[in-house]
């Protein structure tokens, strides 16, 4: 099915970012489809983290280039030679990797070395180092020299490997994850997603969902997020197979775009949040339940939170008879006076029209469903 990305299929939905980086272009791309975004980084970056010893170790490789160097992180490799250009030596440093067998750990990396007028000799498309690991390990690394730029999380046993084999290797640490920068946005993150509030949390890195898991723990909410996903109210999604792993090690089933890209992770859940199959047809059109609002034909309509919680539970078997015990059972308060569902269903009726809730005499109300017509 094609999706017209222009029209705002996102409208009513409620979605977290956990991304530091690039966050700004993920949440404003899914606004541009009318998704309400809230952004809670659940990692910070931490850059330089030892400029004098990064230096250090640049100018060492200056003087003895290294037989391979390893990309892991094209903003690693690019706050590495912006390292190198403010201390005066960034041109002398493109020209010795000229000449030097270059390894990247995905496109990012290859972009940005790209970027620098350098061309990777091979590239890990899996975006894993284990792929570095193994292609190395294959051809032989005994008596060479490699050089390991590392991503935010440091060393995950790309040099322990190559020294393993022989090698000898050179740390470049540019960056590393940090703290959160409000770590109280996080916390406040995990409490909203697991009392139902988002219909997607979205993951950019694997260390990220991994630290914003580690609140939600905290919280005892790993069984109710399990409990959303399974009812379809919340969709977890990830830019690649490598930011998934935590989810999937917690029993998650996220969304993944085919290409590890920011873009195909935005159609992605365009697709999946915004496609007619997640859509009840009713006389008034698409009718679409979202986590705190209702649309018909992706115009958000004015239900209160009694009247999603009515719609909710109509919506479970679409079509389906639900007595008057049963609304005042999911409505606010603890009213058993039939009148009371009677008046939540009147100005439900108001907000998505009157045909939308059929009345069924002596028993109680349902959705008309498009059958009905």
């Amino acid at each position: 099915m094609i999706v017209n990305a222009l029209r705002p299929v996102l409208a009513g939905t409620s979605m977290l970012v956990t991304a530091q980086r690039r966050a700004e272009e993920l949440a404003g791309a899914l606004q541009r489809r009318g998704a309400c975004v809230t952004t809670a980084s659940s990692l910070g970056v931490e850059s330089h983290i030892d400029e004098a010893g990064l230096l250090a170790a640049t100018r060492r490789l200056l003087d003895s280039p290294p037989d391979v160097l390893v990309v892991t992180t094209g903003i690693g490799f690019r706050g590495w030679l912006d390292t190198a250009e403010a201390s005066g030596f960034g041109h002398e440093l493109v020209e010795a990797l000229g000449r030097t067998r270059i390894v990247a750990r995905g496109p990012k990396a290859r972009g940005a070395l790209q970027a620098a007028g350098l061309t990777p000799d091979w590239v890990a498309e899996s975006e894993t180092s284990a792929e570095i690991v193994t292609l190395l390990l294959t051809e032989g690394v005994d008596g060479l020299h490699v050089a390991v730029q590392h991503h935010g999380a440091g060393d995950d046993g790309i040099e322990t490997a190559l020294r393993g084999a022989g090698a000898t290797t050179t740390t470049l640490v540019v960056y590393r994850w940090g703290p959160p920068p409000d770590p109280a946005a996080v916390d406040r993150s995990a409490q909203v997603a697991v009392a139902g509030g988002y219909d997607a949390v979205v993951f950019t890195s694997s260390p990220g969902a991994s630290a914003w898991f580690e609140v939600v723990d905290a919280h005892g909410g790993v069984d109710a997020l399990h409990e959303l996903v399974a009812a379809r109210r919340l969709t977890l999604a990830a830019v690649g197979p490598v930011t998934a792993d935590p989810l999937v090690a917690r029993g998650f089933g996220p969304l993944v775009p085919e290409r590890s890209r920011l873009g195909a992770l935005v159609r992605e859940l365009i697709v999946h949040l915004g496609e007619d199959a997640t859509a009840i047809q009713v006389p008034e059109g698409s009718l679409r339940l979202r986590a705190t609002s209702v649309t018909l034909d992706h115009e958000v309509q004015p239900v209160s939170p009694s009247g999603l919680a009515v719609l909710r539970l109509l919506a479970e078997k679409p079509g389906s008879v639900y007595s008057r015990e049963q609304l005042l059972a999911v409505l606010p308060g603890d009213s058993r006076d039939p009148h009371t569902a009677e008046m939540a269903v009147a100005r439900l009726r108001e907000a998505v029209g009157r045909s939308t809730i059929r009345t069924v005499v002596k028993r109680g109300y349902r959705l008309a469903v498009e059958e009905d017509a």
